[in-house]
C-alpha cells in the first residue's frame, strides 16, 4: 500500500499566473491565489498545478482517492470561475486563454469543486445545476487524438443555432456527467473532500457527504487549484459563447492542508 500525501506535493506543484494573477505562499500547505481588478480584455488567472509537462497518460492520479483540503474566497459571487480538484486539462491548446498547455484536445474527465458565475453555463444536460459551487464530475471516453484535428474545419458550424442544439443532444452519449449544487458561505473556511472510485466519486463538505455519484471520470487525472475571469457556455437554445469578464475588485482564493492519499493495490 502506498500513501502519495500532501506533504508531497509541493515539489511537484507548479504555478501559473497571467494577468497579474499571483500566488501567495501563506505557510506550509497554505497559499492565497489572487487575480486584480481589470477589464474584461483581459484574462487573469492564478493557479497550482502537478500537470503542466506531462502527457495526459503520465498523469498522477487514479482511483481510489481521498482528496481533501480547506478553502475561503474573497466574496460570495466572484466573477469567472474557482475550484479545485482533479482533471484531464481536456483544452490545454486554446479553451483556458493564456495557461494553456500543448496537448491535443480531448474529451472531458473530472472530479472537482467548481464555481461559475454567470454567464458561464458549462452542462450538456439541461436538469443540473450549472452557476455557483459545484461538485461535479464528467465522465468522457479516450478517443484518439488524431480524431480532433479533423473536426477543426467544422468548429465554425457551432455556431449556428440548430446545428448546436443538435450536436449538444448528440454528445450526451459520449459525455456523461453529474453535478449538485453546493448550499455553503463561500467566504467561510470550510473541508471540502473528494472520494474517487472507479464507479462513483462522493463529495464532502465539513464531513457532511453529498449524494454519491455514479458518473466517474477515467483515470489518470491531475491535480488543479485555480481562480480566474473566464466564461464558457453552450445553452440549451445553442447559443456557443466564451472569453473574459472584467473584475469589479480584486479576488482571491485560499487554501489550506491540501491532503491526498491514493492506493496502488
Amino acid at each position: 500500500m502506498i500513501h502519495y500525501l500532501s506533504r508531497m506535493a509541493p515539489p511537484f506543484l507548479r504555478s501559473l499566473e497571467s494577468g497579474g494573477g499571483s500566488i501567495e505562499t501563506l505557510k506550509p500547505q497554505a497559499w492565497r491565489l489572487t487575480i486584480p481588478a481589470g477589464p474584461d480584455r483581459v484574462y487573469r488567472l492564478a493557479q497550482l498545478d502537478d500537470y503542466r509537462g506531462l502527457a495526459r497518460d503520465k498523469l498522477h492520479w487514479q482511483p481510489p482517492l481521498t482528496l481533501s483540503l480547506r478553502a475561503r474566497a474573497s466574496e460570495e459571487s466572484l466573477l469567472g470561475t474557482w475550484g479545485f480538484g482533479l482533471w484531464n486539462d481536456p483544452f490545454s491548446l486554446g479553451f483556458k486563454i493564456g495557461g494553456a498547455g500543448r496537448r491535443v484536445p480531448a474529451l472531458p474527465n473530472t472530479a472537482w469543486f467548481f464555481f461559475a458565475s454567470p454567464p458561464n453555463y458549462l452542462s450538456l444536460r439541461d436538469d443540473l445545476p450549472t452557476r455557483g459551487l459545484l461538485a461535479a464530475t464528467f465522465s468522457s471516453p479516450k478517443l484518439p487524438a488524431v480524431l480532433f484535428p479533423l473536426g477543426i474545419p467544422f468548429i465554425p458550424l457551432l455556431f449556428w443555432r440548430p446545428l448546436a442544439r443538435l450536436l449538444r443532444s448528440c454528445v450526451r452519449r459520449w459525455i456523461r456527467q453529474s453535478a449538485v449544487q453546493v448550499e455553503t458561505s463561500l467566504t467561510a473556511w470550510h473541508t471540502y473532500s473528494i472520494f474517487w472510485e472507479s464507479d462513483s466519486v462522493a463529495f464532502g463538505v465539513d464531513g457532511e457527504t453529498v449524494p454519491k455519484m455514479e458518473v466517474s471520470p477515467l483515470g489518470p487525472l491531475g491535480l488543479v487549484l485555480w481562480i480566474d475571469n473566464q466564461y464558457a457556455a453552450f445553452t440549451p437554445r445553442g447559443s456557443l459563447a466564451f472569453g473574459t469578464l472584467p473584475n469589479p475588485h480584486r479576488g482571491w482564493l485560499e487554501i489550506a492542508d491540501l491532503e491526498i492519499n491514493m492506493v496502488h493495490g
